[in-house]
C-alpha cells in the first residue's frame, strides 16, 4: 500500500501486537571523545506496540533515537529499522525530533503540506485531509496563519503533525509532552492512542512517568548509557504489584505502622496524613497471608495491594544503577 492509499483517520479498532519487530538495536556503542554515551545496548521492539524510553536528562535515550534514525552512527553494533534502516524506509517513519523547528515564515498549510509531499503523500484531497487534522488538534483556521505567529505549545503540536500527516509505520517522538499544558498533554496522548490503534509503531521518550504508564506496552531504562530495565507494564505489574499493600486503619495510623514492623510482616511502613500506611513487605512474606496478618494486628477501614507505580521502579532502578556505574555522562 503506497503512503498516497493510506487513511490518515484513526480507528477506534483495538491494537493487535505482532510478532514481528519494527525496530531491532544489537550491542550498539556510541562514543562522543572520552564519554560513553550508549554502552552495549540491545533491544527489539514488536510491530504494533508503544513503548516509551525513560532515563534522566542525559541518559542516552536521544542518541539511542537519533541512531535509529540513521542521524547519528554507533560505533559498534547493528540497526534495523523495518527491516532495514531508517534511511531506506524514510517515508514509512514519522519523526519529532527533541530539537524543535519549523519553517517559520512558513503559512501553517504550506508548512505541513510541503512535509506530506517530501513523505510521498499524493497532493489530491491533502488540503482537506490537513484541515480535517487541523480541527482535531484544536487548531482551526490556523492554516493561512504563518508559523512564527502560533505559540510555543501551537508550534509543536504543528510539528506533531508534520510527523503524523503521512501515515507512517513507526512513529518515533522524542518528549512529545515537553511544555504542553495538562489539555494538550490529553490531547496528545489520544493522538498517540489512535496512531497506535490505526496499526503505527510508537516510541517516544519522557520523563514523565505517570505518562508513559498510562500508554505503553513496554518501557526500556536508560541510564548513563546503559539499559537498565526493558520490560513489558505486565511484566513489571506482575513483578512489583506484590510487594506491598495500602491499609487504612480505624485507629492512629502511626501507632499501626509501629505494630506492623514489630510483627515483620513489613520491611517499611510510611503513615500519611490521610490515614493510610503503605508497607514494603518483608523477604518471604506474600501479599495475602500479609492481608490477613495485618487484619489481626488492628482494625481495618481497607486494605489493599499496592499497584506498581512507575515513579518508585524508576528511583529504585536510577538509583541502584548510579550507585554501580561510574564514569562520564553526556547529555545526550
Amino acid at each position: 500500500m503506497s503512503v498516497a492509499q493510506k487513511n490518515s483517520a484513526p480507528n477506534a479498532s483495538s491494537p493487535s501486537f505482532s510478532t514481528r519487530t519494527a525496530v531491532r538495536i544489537e550491542g550498539v556503542n556510541k562514543r562522543f571523545g572520552s564519554v560513553q554515551a550508549v554502552r552495549d545496548i540491545s533491544l527489539q521492539i514488536p510491530e504494533r506496540s508503544l513503548c516509551g524510553f525513560l532515563g534522566p536528562n542525559g541518559a542516552g535515550k536521544s542518541t539511542t533515537i537519533r541512531m535509529i534514525m540513521s542521524i547519528i552512527s554507533p560505533d559498534s553494533g547493528t540497526v534495523e529499522v523495518l527491516g532495514s534502516s531508517a534511511l531506506r524506509m524514510k517515508d514509512r517513519i514519522g519523526y519529532l525530533p527533541e530539537e524543535r523547528g519549523l519553517y517559520r515564515k512558513m503559512k501553517v498549510g504550506e508548512f505541513v503540506g510541503y512535509m506530506a509531499k517530501l513523505k510521498g503523500v499524493h497532493p489530491t484531497g491533502l488540503t482537506r485531509r490537513i484541515e480535517d487534522w487541523l480541527e482535531r488538534l484544536a487548531l482551526p483556521g490556523v492554516a493561512k496563519r504563518r508559523c512564527e505567529e502560533l505559540s510555543k505549545g501551537q508550534q509543536q503540536k504543528i510539528q506533531l503533525l508534520s510527523a503524523i500527516i503521512h501515515a507512517p509505520d513507526l512513529l518515533i517522538l522524542d518528549e512529545p509532552f515537553s511544555g504542553l499544558d495538562p489539555i494538550n498533554g490529553r490531547l496528545v496522548t489520544d493522538l498517540i492512542r489512535s496512531e497506535q490503534a490505526r496499526g503505527a509503531t510508537i516510541i517516544f521518550s519522557t520523563h514523565q512517568m505517570h505518562t508513559a504508564e498510562a500508554l505503553c506496552d513496554k518501557v526500556v531504562l536508560i541510564n548513563k548509557g546503559d539499559k537498565v530495565l526493558d520490560a513489558t507494564l505486565a511484566e513489571l505489574r506482575a513483578k512489583h504489584d506484590d510487594r506491598g499493600l495500602v491499609c487504612e486503619p480505624r485507629g492512629n495510623a502511626n501507632e499501626f505502622a509501629e505494630k506492623v514492623l514489630r510483627s515483620g510482616i513489613a520491611s517499611a511502613a510510611r503513615a500519611h496524613e490521610n490515614g493510610t500506611v503503605d508497607l514494603d513487605l518483608a523477604i518471604g512474606n506474600d501479599a495475602s497471608s500479609a492481608m490477613r496478618a495485618v487484619l489481626e494486628i488492628a482494625p481495618m477501614r481497607s486494605v489493599a495491594l499496592r499497584r506498581m507505580n512507575l515513579d518508585d521502579v524508576f528511583v529504585e532502578l536510577v538509583g541502584a544503577s548510579n550507585h554501580a556505574a561510574t564514569g562520564a555522562r553526556i547529555d545526550a
